[in-house]
């Protein structure tokens, strides 16, 4: 027991203090605790009872048999619903992830033992303070990462938790224990048992930690090699070339961690340059290249995307971004744009983005002159912006209705001349009114 004070929500005392009052234990348990010791507020508050499934259902008026196979039951109060879990045993752990069958016990001591990390396996209620029976608490203060009991037992029940370990590193800014790293790297071709969907969910809240560098941990560990193996290669890949001073892993490592904590923006850092590695020739002065490597980086972005079942909107914007993350121009108004038309008005903003967390994790060898040239880029695309300029066919102030009106026959022949309207106006702002480009249309049909 630790004498140390949690606030818990008034919703999630009342459902404890019922539970006791009909003489059961209660307890929040887990996250919410480890995050509210932590000074974090909680996403969620789960509560853990030894009450059986039933006689918690007996006690509340609205309730919900959410996963009541595994003893779970939603207590709703007011419109809000909370977890109510009886305390259990898994059984054997037959595909790396979910228990056979569970057993409920009255016993907190014995479901704290299942759970994965110490720092997870904490409960609390007002009446007992803080049950800590695995170190929990030490482990919160010393930064650390350590599985309950013994470490290959955890994983070989759970899999997904050798990765989780790294995740709540790079969250958490903590450090793996020994015996709990040996065991992800013995344990980690297990990983391959597992859904891409729960790979990709803690992939991503790994990206958008505060230290996403932490995917070397993962690659060092062997744990990239099952579910990414794209990044083994690009860690495995010099950059001999003045522009770099990384390998291109290290490069991505670094390209991500100047990026804002967004999930599009991270992936397209991760994705990026994956393209390198099979593009890759050394010149005769022994300087590397990797020529048209951001369309084989598409293609690899795409892969990767797919096989970690991502949404399509996600794949479209880093797929796209990762195909123009490399695109460089003269800092010119038409030139921007002309880019704005191509990579798209809502992309370009972090087309900006992208490139300038790109440039600060290359070498120094010509930095000044392209943060210079990103500078200008991103000040003209800003009054591009507030001047309302035309940058594509949606904003050219005639419309193909217009076109058929002046007599034009719809077809590739309309579609053409609206494509050359739009190159016009691109050219030239100042031309996207009906009336000119009207006029221009009817001087052209008489040529």
């Amino acid at each position: 027991m630790e004498n140390l004070r949690i606030e818990l929500p008034e919703r999630v005392d009342r459902i404890i203090t019922i539970l006791q009052k009909h003489g059961y234990e209660a307890y929040a348990v887990g996250g919410c605790v480890r995050d509210s010791i932590l000074g974090r507020a909680p996403m969620d508050w789960d509560i853990t009872t030894s009450a059986m499934p039933k006689e918690t259902k007996a006690l509340f008026t609205k309730t919900f048999d959410t996963g009541i196979e595994h003893g779970t039951v939603t207590v709703m109060m007011g419109e809000e619903g909370f977890e109510v879990t009886t305390y259990r045993i898994d059984g054997e752990y037959e595909d790396c992830r979910h228990p056979s069958e569970v057993t409920f016990t009255r016993n907190l001591r014995e479901d704290l033992l299942r759970r994965d990390f110490t720092i997870n396996a904490m409960a609390y209620n007002e009446k007992d303070g803080l049950v800590d029976i695995f170190g929990g608490i030490q482990d919160l203060r010393a930064g650390v990462i350590r599985c309950v009991g013994d470490a290959a037992e955890r994983f070989s029940e759970d899999a997904l938790r050798i990765l989780r370990g790294v995740r709540f590193a790079a969250q958490l800014g903590f450090e793996i224990e020994g015996e709990t790293r040996e065991a992800m790297r013995m344990l980690a071709p297990m990983l391959e048992r597992i859904s891409a969907e729960r790979i990709q969910a803690e992939l991503v809240k790994l990206l958008v930690s505060g230290r996403p560098e932490l995917l070397r941990d993962a690659y060092e560990l062997g744990l990239t090699r099952i579910f990414l193996p794209e990044f083994d290669r690009i860690m495995e890949t010099e950059q001999e070339t003045p522009h770099h001073m990384y390998s291109v892993g290290e490069h991505t490592l670094r390209a991500m961690g100047n990026i804002r904590a967004d999930k599009v923006l991270r992936l397209t850092m991760l994705l990026h340059d994956m393209g390198k590695p099979a593009l890759k020739t050394v010149d005769g002065d022994g300087v590397a290249h990797f020529k048209k490597h951001a369309v084989r980086s598409r293609e690899i972005a795409k892969n990767v995307l797919k096989r970690l079942k991502f949404d399509n909107d996600t794949m479209n914007k880093v797929t796209r971004l990762v195909f123009y993350h490399d695109y460089r121009m003269p800092a010119a108004a038409g030139n921007v744009r002309r880019a704005m038309n191509k990579i798209g008005r809502e992309l370009f903003p972090l087309y900006i983005e992208v490139r300038r967390a790109d440039i600060l994790a290359q070498s120094m060898y010509q930095r000044e002159e392209k943060v210079k040239n990103l500078k200008e880029t991103e000040r003209l695309y800003r009054e591009i912006v507030q001047a309302g300029q035309c940058v594509s066919l949606k904003e050219l102030a005639v419309s193909g209705k217009d076109l058929i009106e002046a007599g034009m026959k719809p077809g590739k022949e309309m579609g053409d001349c609206l494509n050359e309207l739009l190159d016009l106006v691109i050219d030239d702002p100042e031309k996207n009114v009906k009336e000119e480009l009207l006029r221009i249309v009817l001087l052209s049909s008489r040529e």
